[in-house]
């Protein structure tokens, strides 16, 4: 992928003009506050890291995407995205599995640009730089699940099973997990195959603050 400076203040663009479109009339407003919380830390702390890193255009579209994805479904609430109802009408499921779409999709887009980071900061080589990726995507993974449980518990606790998104699935949590898990191995499988065929992130030098 040729590198682009113009390519990562379009997609922030989209991003702020998706989100704000998105934002009108969603399916429950509660949830989707509190669904939006952590979007914005996300989005905020990317911004803040691109002012010391310069983030690969690689990175900045499967980042762009995976926010995309998140913002469609804090506007409907994951159990009622209607492509989530599309697909499950295709498959004779019962269930919206839009949101464990949006969790294998935590571990396929985003443990590349995770890789990148740790190679920036760390220098990383070789076999750590493909399993520590995948190591993080499972522990920010789990945090995730234990932070938004105890976030319904503090602000909402009616709200939990639309925020959740447990659809009356007890291991709705332990399959997200696996999920984005297999999604992060995918993402690694990839680089490792195609990896000269991605910006090569060697030769991207840190901005000096």
């Amino acid at each position: 992928m040729i590198y682009n400076k113009k390519l990562p203040i379009i997609l922030s663009i989209w991003i702020v003009l998706f989100w704000s479109f998105m934002a009108i009339a969603p399916l429950d407003r509660h949830d989707w506050v509190m669904e939006n919380i952590l979007l914005m830390i996300f989005f905020i702390a990317l911004i803040v890291a691109y002012k010391k890193f310069t983030i690969s255009n690689t990175s900045c579209v499967l980042i762009t995407i995976y926010l995309t994805l998140h913002i469609i479904g804090s506007h409907y609430t994951y159990s009622q995205v209607p492509l989530g109802f599309w697909i499950a009408d295709i498959m004779d499921i019962n269930r919206n599995h839009f949101d464990r779409i949006v969790h294998f999709s935590f571990g396929l887009l985003l443990t590349y640009p995770i890789r990148e980071f740790l190679i920036r900061i760390t220098r990383l080589k070789g076999f750590m730089s493909f399993y520590l990726p995948v190591d993080i995507v499972l522990a920010f993974s789990g945090l995730f699940e234990i932070i938004e449980w105890l976030f319904v518990l503090q602000v909402n606790p009616e709200l939990g099973e639309a925020y959740l998104g447990m659809q009356g699935d007890v291991w709705d949590a332990q399959k997200d997990m696996v999920l984005a898990t297999i999604g992060a191995v995918m993402a690694m499988i990839i680089t490792l195959t195609f990896v000269k065929g991605f910006y090569p992130m060697d030769k991207i030098k840190l901005r000096k603050s």
